[in-house]
């Protein structure tokens, strides 16, 4: 049953509370790395609550934003056709709510980003104002100019890797250690997964629709290929990890890997449809739990 228009369900749906977990898992093993390597490395280490918390937020609210941005501009491109739409239903597409709420909305969450992000200059300086400027503005650019360009993956690990993983364990130590990029890559590269079956299962509207993603470009059987080993080359890298005495943290993504494995012979076996949002919904649900497994594996090595 569809959703009262603008109510309470409808702006639920609209957030796409399923992808919070993609957005706390970089922060996650941020804050776990800091945490393994302040014990391994015996430097100066205090918890720090407040950066820790305003990073959850940030990366929530942002996610959220990110989410209402790409349901309106898509409606208004008509990438995202009532009739021929294979993914989860979107807001203004199926009427949920307005063109001008959603807008409105956009504007709130947009405002509220920025007001949890600032207090992070206290913590981090005034670099921070320039990070949380560029994620706002690519949040937007994204659904707008760069996904068409196929430049969504790029973005993924700079967005979802680089940035708040690097970021989460800056403000908790005060440095970026090499390690500490490649586990940012690791975990880029595992959440670019989403995206990948995500643009698998569009290839054909995307294409009508001149989005030239990297999907459309090489093929589909490219693309699982691709697929697969997003996830491989994530668990190599990761074990990194061990180089600073967290061979748990290097050994318990393995299981993350035979459910990658598990999910990726599903798309080939579906091939393409409404059924590929399975592997969207087991994509989402392996890339948290890697970000368990590694980070109950930094923070084991602890004991």
């Amino acid at each position: 049953m569809n959703p009262k228009k603008n109510s309470f369900k409808a702006w639920l749906l609209a957030a796409r509370p399923k992808t919070l977990a993609g957005a706390a898992v970089p922060v996650m093993i941020g804050l776990a790395l800091a945490i393994a390597d302040a014990h391994f490395s015996f430097f100066i280490f205090h918890f720090s609550f407040p950066p820790a918390l305003l990073c959850f937020l940030f990366a929530f609210i942002m996610q959220i934003d990110a989410n209402f941005i790409n349901d309106l501009f898509d409606y208004l491109k008509g990438t995202d056709d009532r009739e021929t739409r294979l993914g989860p239903e979107r807001a203004c597409s199926q009427g949920w709510v307005s063109v001008g709420a959603m807008k409105v909305a956009i504007g709130i969450t947009t405002v509220l980003a920025c007001l949890v992000g600032l207090p992070l200059i206290y913590y981090g300086g005034w670099p921070m104002i320039l990070i949380g400027a560029l994620c706002v503005l690519f949040c937007f650019l994204y659904t707008t100019h760069l996904s068409y360009m196929g430049l969504g993956d790029l973005l993924v690990l700079v967005f979802f890797g680089l940035v708040p993983v690097c970021i989460t364990y800056y403000l908790q130590t005060g440095t970026v250690t090499p390690q500490v990029l490649v586990a940012s890559l690791c975990c880029g590269l595992v959440i670019d997964a989403l995206l990948l079956v995500n643009n698998f299962r569009d290839r054909d509207t995307d294409r009508q629709a001149g989005k030239r993603t990297i999907v459309v470009r090489i093929g589909p059987e490219l693309t699982l290929r691709l697929y697969l080993g997003v996830g491989i080359v994530a668990c190599l890298l990761g074990f990194v990890f061990a180089l600073d005495g967290h061979w748990l943290a290097a050994v318990l993504p393995l299981g993350y890997l035979y459910l990658h494995f598990k999910t990726c012979r599903k798309m080939r076996t579906i091939w393409q449809g409404k059924a590929l949002n399975q592997c969207l919904g087991e994509t989402a649900r392996n890339i948290f739990i890697y970000g368990l497994l590694v980070s109950a594996g930094l923070l084991l090595s602890l004991l």
